[in-house]
């Protein structure tokens, strides 16, 4: 039963990895499962609504985004803030996200991107390398030291990028100087040639970032940041 399940999570992670939709043979081939039993259980999942059959192969059913939107009232993430972060990347152009710290993990909740950002871009879900994102920083920053080291010892402290700080102690500098200015900025520790920074939102465990290209960030850093402080201003009334 249990592989099972873990089977058909592998089908439905597949799918959702894809960009187009995927053909059974070619899940089959991906996952080294026999062809009889991937069509098993894209049965199941199509049934359920969590794919659907085309022409082109198997695609994400529409029952996905209703187990997004379940997530996002789990985690207090409104309509309300949704639309906060679309007016801050229509007023600054940035890629703006929403994130949390919750029972140990730290995990996007909710962004505004382009379809192929220049960033790259956040997927929500979990943040594996807090230590080298700016609203890991923020929320790492306002944890209790114990707290802190569980999750840093948790996730270690991996290199992303050349730049990524892997040392707890500088880290710990760091989140001191995050604590002190209200404000995480870190220049391509994540992802090279981006830049993001980060502001905590008052009163919660939640944090609103931006992502930027880093010479849009040289040159509109500061405007960035202002505009992040006010969104999170906003978003503290409503979480």
């Amino acid at each position: 039963m249990l592989q099972s399940v873990d089977r058909a999570l592998d089908v439905l992670d597949a799918v959702a990895a894809s960009a187009d939709p995927v053909p059974a043979k070619t899940l089959a081939r991906r996952l080294g499962c026999g062809l009889s039993t991937v069509y098993e259980l894209l049965g199941t999942l199509t049934a359920r609504g969590h794919l659907v059959r085309t022409p082109a192969g198997y695609a994400l059913g529409y029952r996905v985004p209703a187990l997004h939107h379940a997530f996002q009232r789990q985690m207090q993430v409104s309509d309300e803030v949704q639309e906060l972060l679309v007016r801050m990347r229509k007023a600054v152009g940035t890629d703006t996200y929403f994130s949390a710290y919750r029972d140990g993990d730290i995990a996007v909740l909710a962004g505004t991107a382009a379809a192929h950002p220049a960033t790259g871009g956040f997927s929500v879900g979990h943040d594996a390398v807090p230590h080298a994102t700016a609203h890991g920083k923020v929320l790492l920053a306002a944890l209790p030291r114990a707290a802190r080291l569980r999750r840093l010892t948790a996730s270690g402290m991996p290199a992303v990028t050349p730049r990524t700080i892997t040392s707890p102690e500088l880290l710990d500098v760091q989140l001191r100087r995050v604590r002190q200015e209200g404000v995480a900025v870190e220049v391509e520790e994540c992802a090279a040639g981006v830049a993001c920074v980060a502001v905590p939102v008052p009163g919660a465990l939640r944090a609103v970032s931006a992502a930027l290209p880093v010479e849009e960030f040289r040159r509109h850093g500061r405007r960035v940041t202002e505009a992040l402080r006010h969104v999170a201003a906003e978003a503290a009334k409503l979480v």
